[in-house]
């Protein structure tokens, strides 16, 4: 199986079809509905080091894209490393620690994101996780 960047075009493509094979199927418990816009630092493909990003838990699962949404609740500016280590690798320590740091910097309904970290999610989401991590490099 390929492996991509986190966040390159190949990367956000093969997401793309991933999130697409899973539409629909959903288990029926409602996730908590969060849209965050993203501004991603330090990512070291981009001349300019930033990517500007989205997460979406409206549709089937957690979805992460490129741009940002119009009807964001809340904004998160944080580093490649500590964005992959949480959506990717599903590693809430290095959130919580980036967080105490000062590495995070959320703006706006902060009490959605600490909902979104309690929730647990569905079997649908932790496929397409499972589907995200091993596309990815």
């Amino acid at each position: 199986m390929a492996e991509y960047q986190f966040l390159s075009d190949e990367w956000i493509d093969a997401a793309r079809k991933i999130r697409a094979e899973y539409e629909g199927q959903g288990t029926g418990a409602r996730p908590v509905e969060v849209k965050a816009n993203l501004v991603i630092t330090e990512v070291p493909f981009k001349e300019n080091g930033t990517i500007e990003a989205h997460l979406d838990t409206t549709g089937t699962g957690v979805d992460v894209d490129l741009g940002h949404l119009d009807d964001s609740q809340l904004k998160i500016t944080l580093d490649y490393g500590t964005a992959k280590a949480i959506l990717i690798e599903a590693n809430a320590q290095a959130g919580m620690q980036a967080f105490m740091a000062g590495k995070i910097k959320v703006e706006g309904d902060m009490a959605k994101l600490m909902a979104l970290q309690a929730a647990p999610p569905d079997a649908t989401t932790e496929e397409v996780a499972k589907r995200l991590q091993e596309i990815t490099a």
